[in-house]
């Protein structure tokens, strides 16, 4: 060993805050509402380098909408906003009390983040498609996509649209432009590149969305995602919603400590923003711009959402094992449903009697859809689809040899 020299040493990145501990946010490189430029559509993505660093916020705690980003969203987009983040949030707490009941195997909740699919999903056309991972369920609720298939698909009943094929929560519905969730992670950003990719051949007008969590940014598919995305200039968004755990990793072991996610993607040739994934209205204006350029043919965007994943990461996860209990209730960026709602009654397109009035309506939505649901079967039960459809969907045409196994089955 030379003396001139210390031992080589690794660092290990730490999170914030451990269990008893309270969190220090310092972290996150806040900017103020408002203070963030929006550049022009066609900007050059090393010109985005600043935004990539800075958070792009539009709301601030009075709840007034500032800056350049803060476009003049329609009151009917606010409104279906605010009714797409409270049905998600109902549907995720009668859905982990199901599951708690032994009516599903598994679930995993968006609790905090449900501005971020609602808003981008508001901020496309329906027929974009989106390859999300497994918290983006906001998207179908903003879309519309009737509850009852949904639960099915959670209990794998007998009316299950995916024949109990896939796990509870990785949802598939091709109307409503949702392609089918990964349980392998990181797949969904290939996936989404290469879609786009194919609606650009085909000479189309269609863009593609896809989405990664922090964590899954560690695997290689999402460099090989940005790198087909930056050569061919997909017409692609490449969300990365960073909710600073991985499951039970900080987000600084993925690479987000010295940099931020946002920034890989300038890196790349990528436009990059970074935005609060909390405040609705700047998760609009961000989508309506990516989406924009990409229907220019000026290339992809990434957008690092910047948000906290308030609840655990999955029913079989407990986070008090690695992170301080109160954690959301210390986070900078808020409650996306809070601050909206604020925003809402400020500008008097929504009230507090307005918001009781609705949240019970979507209760009671949800409890009547589940109850139907619960009809065909839960896991308890036993009614699950026939065994007949394991032959099903897999051919267009199903060969013989196929055909005489099922015979042989009885089914």
């Amino acid at each position: 060993m030379n003396p001139a020299y210390e031992p080589l040493r690794l660092h290990v990145p730490e999170p914030s805050g451990r269990p008893g501990c309270k969190t220090d946010f310092s972290y996150l490189h806040l900017s103020d509402a408002g203070t963030v430029r929006k550049p022009p559509i066609d900007v050059e993505p090393a010109d985005t380098i600043d935004l990539a660093r800075s958070l792009i916020r539009v709301l601030d705690d009075q709840g007034n909408a500032l800056g350049e980003w803060a476009e003049d969203i329609p009151v009917d987009i606010l409104r279906r906003g605010m009714r797409a983040m409270l049905k998600t949030r109902i549907y995720d707490n009668r859905m982990v009390v199901a599951q708690r009941q032994k009516k599903m195997s598994f679930y995993m909740q968006s609790l905090g983040e449900e501005a971020i699919g609602s808003a981008q999903a508001l901020a496309l056309n329906i027929d974009d498609m989106c390859f999300p991972t497994y918290r983006q369920q906001s998207i179908l609720m903003a879309r519309d996509v009737p509850l009852v298939d949904l639960i099915c698909q959670l209990l794998s009943n007998e009316r299950d649209p995916l024949k109990g094929r896939q796990l509870p929560i990785m949802y598939s519905v091709k109307d409503a432009g949702f392609f089918t969730i990964s349980g392998n992670l990181a797949t969904q950003f290939i996936q989404g590149v290469g879609w786009g990719m194919a609606s650009a051949i085909k000479g189309d007008t269609k863009i593609a969305s896809a989405w990664i969590g922090d964590g899954a940014t560690a695997e290689s598919d999402f460099h090989t995602a940005l790198t087909f995305a930056h050569v061919y200039r997909a017409p692609v968004i490449l969300n990365v919603v960073n909710n600073q755990w991985a499951i039970s990793t900080f987000q600084a072991i993925a690479g987000g400590e010295a940099t931020t996610f946002a920034g890989r993607g300038v890196g790349c040739g990528i436009a990059s923003l970074r935005v609060d994934g909390n405040d609705f209205m700047a998760v609009y204006a961000a989508s309506r711009w990516a989406a924009e350029r990409a229907r220019r043919n000026l290339g992809p965007a990434l957008i690092e959402w910047v948000t906290y994943r308030a609840g655990p990461h999955s029913t079989s996860d407990d986070p008090s094992k690695y992170r301080p209990a109160d954690d959301w209730s210390h986070f900078p960026l808020g409650d996306p449903i809070a601050r909206l709602k604020q925003h809402m009654i400020r500008v008097g397109a929504w009230s507090e009697e307005e918001h009781a009035a609705v949240t019970a309506e979507l209760e009671a939505q949800i409890i009547a859809a589940q109850k139907e649901a619960e009809q065909y079967g839960t896991l308890a039960g036993g009614q699950v689809p026939s065994a007949a459809t394991m032959f099903e969907d897999v051919y267009k045409e199903m060969p013989e040899h196929l055909k005489r196994q099922r015979q042989q089955l009885g089914i």
